[in-house]
């Protein structure tokens, strides 16, 4: 499926090489007020261009379909596009016989009987992440006194991000990395036990970022190394405040009060300068790839902004429901 969220709906659509990708927004409050020029500081850090992204550069120029009207939501749907102008989907052609080690052409081929855009990953592209970018920037306007930051804290198994990712473009290969997120100002309450659990909840949106291995949240995998005694988060005051914050800002499943903290492991982009193996499908045999095209040497670099676009997507349908139930006003 292509939508996410109970109140605050989102419904993404497009390809890589297609026309253009995009999002369709449901659930939002009208009169919150918005323009192009208010999306350009979260879409610029994704934008591709820095050293260790894609040589392809899209000029991510949203235009606004529906649902805003003399500069406010109306709450109606939002529809948001982004036109593709610098697509060179020749360099894909190949990849209908020999598909990319690492990559969905395999899965998406016969998952969809060989009718699935192939250029460029098509609809399995993190080019779609540009519309995630567009709706967290709405989302963060619903959520004024709550403040998202995520920051690529490792790369390539090294803190020292830059010689990373020089060694990386040396080696015509690709590098993964560690993105962080903490989200401060959080209200006591949201989230539910067990299946709507606030790590449930962001975990399945954060999952459909392309290239994520994994996520944990507080101490994480730490947490099996460590006791009780020195797990267990001390409270120092009636508001709920922790000396330690080992929990994430979570228990239960419902947030705490405490900052919400969780990291995600983003693997090395699949399309590698390198020459790879894979089966050619016409020839029946297992062939040299040499893959074509332009892409990132560290794809994430450009995750914080889309991994801020997911918590916020997330803590805006929660925060719906919660004022829906009248817990959190």
């Amino acid at each position: 499926m292509n939508s996410f969220g109970r109140i605050f709906k989102v419904q993404i659509f497009g390809e890589s090489h297609g026309l253009g990708a995009g999002i369709t927004i449901d659930g939002c409050p009208a009169g919150i007020s918005l323009s192009e020029n208010d999306f350009e500081p979260d879409l610029s850090r994704r934008r591709a261009g820095a050293k260790g992204t894609t040589p392809r550069k899209e000029a991510d120029l949203p235009e606004i379909m529906s649902g805003i009207f003399n500069g406010k939501t109306t709450g109606a749907p939002i529809t948001i596009f982004f036109r593709n102008m610098n697509t060179r989907s020749g360099d894909y052609a190949n990849l209908v016989a020999s598909p990319r080690p690492g990559h969905a052409d395999f899965t998406g081929k016969i998952k969809f009987g060989g009718h699935n855009d192939y250029r460029g990953g098509g609809h399995f592209s993190a080019r779609l992440t540009v519309g995630i970018v567009a709706a967290g920037v709405i989302a963060k306007k619903m959520l004024p006194n709550i403040q998202i930051s995520s920051v690529l804290v490792e790369a390539g198994g090294s803190t020292n991000i830059d010689q990373a990712v020089d060694k990386a473009i040396a080696d015509h290969n690709s590098i993964g990395g560690i993105v962080s997120c903490n989200v401060q100002g959080l209200p006591v309450g949201l989230g539910e036990p067990f299946w709507d659990s606030v790590e449930s909840l962001i975990s399945h949106a954060v999952f459909a970022i392309p290239a994520t291995k994994g996520i944990e949240f507080g101490s994480g995998f730490q947490a099996a190394k460590m006791t009780g005694w020195e797990h267990n988060d001390n409270i120092i005051d009636a508001a709920g405040t922790t000396d330690s914050n080992y929990a994430g800002g979570i228990n239960g499943g419902i947030t705490n009060g405490n900052n919400l903290l969780f990291r995600v492991a983003i693997k090395p982009t699949s399309s590698i300068a390198k020459p790879q193996k894979t089966m050619n499908f016409e020839s029946g045999k297992v062939d040299e790839l040499i893959i074509q095209g332009r892409h990132d040497a560290c794809v994430a670099l450009r995750v914080p902004p889309i991994l801020e676009a997911m918590t916020a997507l997330v803590l805006a349908d929660l925060m719906l429901l919660e004022q829906q139930t009248k817990r959190i006003l």
